[in-house]
Order: structure tokens, then C-alpha cells, then sequence
């Protein structure tokens, strides 16, 4: 098994069609590739039987989570070189590509021994069960209340503690709105007082907060505007911290947190609604219903303020599942839309949709942060969750940042009004000027 790293450099090179742009080293200590570039290091050769079983994203990313797999030097950096390998490679120009199918490859005599001497050097033994951070399998018809309610658990009921290091004290889990010389908490204040002053919320007014995480948005409302808030969320965890902060700070007058899907929420007209980094989870198949709920939860002439990402259009592509590794291991069941599907679909229910604003490298700066964070307190990131839980988040929030910087994916504020019969939407006449 002598250069298991070079005959694993060559092998993959065959079957991609061109030369790795990292080094590699394998758990014989062999190493080969480009001189100070990052390196991708297989530590076990159970890392090749991840990857024969499941070829593509998915087994690689089983040995990352299970430690089978790392990087050395800067993850960034090694992710942007791989990328054009694995995420944006395009077919037409890369017949050799991983998009090929087994039944493709098993007519080309050059990617039958390449498989072969990969199985070599794989070692015997049936493939390795996937590490316990994956979800499990959903029950139920897609985005059902149960099966939403089980994919909401599985990537927010890790752990507040946990949470609290990778977010810092704003416990904000969505998009930072950033300045020159803003600090991560000044950037999510920034947010939040943005999205209050879109609203146009006043004392008195009732706003609902779909997908409220841990308060931070119905806080920040009631303490600087004056407004009664209610904040639903699907997880027990975020919702027990959002109520001890809301009583910490003497607000339980005046906000209330509930465990709600917003399909069950009873009790509108509400003067406002925020739904802010929740509409991901909705779903192709629920949104005309989610903003049609919205709709008749607002009060005529109130405003919707939703934040959500936004994938690039495609053709003949109504709905965009997650990649494989966002879908088993982050986000299950997540999807992404084109800014301009949800805006046609708000529209569709009733909405007048005033205001779009892009903000794509907001969110690579607020992930870059988050990275940050976790990376510097790594050992008790560990130790709340598991190591796989903690490379899973490493991993996701670094390639996601890519993403933003790359311009695979955005996200947009889109600020919409239940507009009255009359016409009078209560908006200023001039745009962006949000104390009106």
C-alpha cells in the first residue's frame, strides 16, 4: 500500500478529467500535489469505502462528519478549489465529471480499473454505517406538521449552549446587516432595527414573528418600539430560552412565545408579521398556502417584512432541494427559490410587494463570523455537542459563505402590504425611507 496518496491523486484525477487543485495525504503518510496548497487528509481508508458506496457529495461528506476525512491549512481555500469539482461543475463540458451515471461509467474501460484499484485500496468490508449526526428518515408527506416539526428538532434542538458560542450574545440565527466597522453584535442589531423600521412598527401595535428562534426579533421590538409580540417556533429549546430572556428583561406583558407551526396560529389580525431566515423551510408545496396564511393573519394595511435565501433560477425547475449534504446532515427537507418566485407568489395571495432589497454579502460576512466563533472555541463546541456535530457546522457555514461570496445563492429582504381596498398602502412616498 505503498503512495496510497498518489494512487489515489491519479485515480481521481481519471475519473474527473483533470488535476486535483489540493494535496493529499492518506493514512500511510504519502503526499502529493501542488506545493502550498491546502491538503485533504484520509486518515482512514474507510474514508474510499464512504465514498465508492455513496460517490459524490454525500459520501464525502460521511467522512468528513466522521472524522474519516479533514483539511489542513485553510478550509476556505480548500473548498473554493474543490468547488468547481464538485458543485459547479458543468456536464456538458465535463464528460468525465462525477455527474456521470454508474451505468456511463461501467462503459468506459478507463473508469472500470479506476474503480477497481479504488476498491483495492479501499479495503474489504460492506460500507460504513453513516455517522449518528445524520437525520434520520422523514415519515410523512413533505413539509406534513410532524414531519416539519422532526426536521425543525433535528437542526435546532442541538443545544443553546451551543448555539450561544457560534452566535455570540445576539443569538440571531439568520443574515447580519452589516457596516464598515460593525462588530458581529452591531451587525444583527442593525438587522433587527432595519426590519423593525420597515415595518413601520409603532407602541401598541401587534406583531407576530414567524419562526421567532431565541427572541431576539420579538425583544428587540417590544423594548425599542413599544409593540405586543407573539414569536412562534417549532423548537422546544429555542422556545424555553426565548421565555427566560423575555423575562429576564421584564417582558412578559408584552411578549409571548409559543411553541406554533403558522398554521396553527389563531388569532390574527396582526398590525405586523416579520418572518425572518424561516421561509426556507416552508416548502414549494406549502408556500402558496404560507403566504395566503400570512395574508389573512395581517390587518389591512399591514406590513410583511420576509427574509429569505434565494437560489439562482434554473429551467424548467420549480423547486430546489439542498444540496445532499445540507438535506441529511443541516436542513432537512430545506428549499431554496428564486427571489422572483416569491415575490410572484406573495403577489398570487394578495400581497402589494414595495420593496426588495438584495443583501447577499451581508450573509458571507455574518457566516465568516459564525466560522470564527466556532473555530475559537472549539474544544467546549465539541464537548456540548459531538466532534461530528461540530464538523458539520464547520463545514456548512464555511462552504455556505463560499456560496454567498460566489454568488450561487442570495438572500432578500422583500417588504409587502395587505394593501386596503382604496389603494392607501401607509407607505412613504419616497423608498427606503422607513421611519414613515
Amino acid at each position: 500500500m505503498a503512495d496510497a496518496a498518489g494512487r489515489i491523486a491519479t485515480l481521481a484525477e481519471e475519473v474527473l478529467g483533470t488535476p486535483l487543485p489540493i494535496r493529499v495525504r492518506a493514512w500511510d503518510h504519502s503526499e502529493t500535489g501542488p506545493p502550498g496548497a491546502p491538503t485533504l487528509v484520509i486518515r482512514r481508508r474507510r474514508a474510499l469505502r464512504r465514498v465508492l458506496w455513496r460517490p459524490g457529495e454525500l459520501g464525502l461528506a460521511r467522512a468528513w462528519v466522521a472524522g474519516d476525512l479533514d483539511v489542513e491549512g485553510d478550509l476556505y481555500d480548500a473548498l473554493d478549489r474543490l468547488s468547481g469539482l464538485l458543485w459547479e461543475r458543468d456536464p456538458a463540458t465535463a464528460p468525465r465529471s462525477r455527474l456521470r451515471t454508474g451505468l456511463q461509467a461501467l462503459r468506459d474501460p478507463a473508469l472500470r480499473t479506476a474503480a477497481r484499484e479504488m476498491i483495492a485500496l479501499a479495503g474489504p468490508g460492506l460500507p460504513p454505517p453513516p455517522p449518528r449526526e445524520e437525520a434520520g428518515k422523514t415519515l410523512g408527506p413533505l413539509h406534513s406538521l410532524r414531519r416539519d416539526r422532526k426536521a425543525i428538532s433535528h437542526h435546532y434542538d442541538v443545544g443553546n449552549d451551543f448555539y450561544e458560542l457560534v452566535l455570540g450574545p445576539s443569538m440571531v440565527y439568520s443574515c447580519a446587516y452589516w457596516d464598515r466597522d460593525s462588530t458581529l453584535e452591531d451587525a444583527q442589531r442593525a438587522k433587527l432595527d432595519l426590519v423593525c423600521r420597515k415595518l413601520g412598527l409603532k407602541p401598541g401595535q401587534r406583531l407576530l414573528d414567524v419562526g421567532c428562534g431565541w427572541g431576539s426579533m420579538v425583544l428587540h421590538a417590544a423594548r425599542e418600539y413599544g409593540v405586543r409580540a407573539v414569536g412562534v417556533t417549532l423548537s422546544e429549546e429555542q422556545a424555553a430560552y426565548a421565555r427566560k430572556r423575555i423575562a429576564d428583561a421584564g417582558l412578559t406583558d408584552q411578549v409571548e412565545i409559543r411553541v406554533q407551526d403558522y398554521r396553527e396560529v389563531p388569532d390574527g389580525p396582526y398590525d405586523a408579521i416579520s418572518s425572518i431566515g424561516m421561509a426556507e423551510h416552508v416548502g414549494a408545496v406549502r408556500y402558496a398556502e404560507y403566504t395566503a396564511i400570512l395574508h389573512r393573519l395581517l390587518r389591512p394595511g399591514g406590513r410583511l417584512l420576509n427574509h429569505q435565501i434565494a437560489r439562482r433560477p434554473q429551467p424548467d425547475e420549480e423547486a430546489y432541494h439542498v444540496d445532499e449534504f445540507i438535506d441529511r446532515y443541516v436542513f432537512p427537507d430545506g428549499e431554496l427559490a428564486p427571489v422572483g418566485r416569491t415575490v410572484t407568489q406573495l403577489e398570487e395571495a394578495g400581497f402589494e410587494v414595495r420593496d426588495v432589497e438584495a443583501i447577499r454579502e451581508h450573509y458571507a460576512l455574518t457566516l465568516r463570523r459564525w466560522v470564527a466563533n466556532l473555530e475559537r472555541s472549539w474544544t467546549q463546541a465539541v464537548r456540548l455537542t459531538s466532534p461530528g456535530r461540530a464538523r458539520v457546522w464547520r463545514l456548512y457555514m464555511a462552504a455556505s459563505a463560499l456560496s454567498f461570496e460566489r454568488n450561487r445563492i442570495g438572500v432578500n429582504q422583500v417588504l409587502a402590504v395587505r394593501t386596503p381596498e382604496g389603494g392607501a398602502s401607509g407607505l412613504p412616498l419616497r423608498a427606503r425611507d422607513w421611519r414613515g
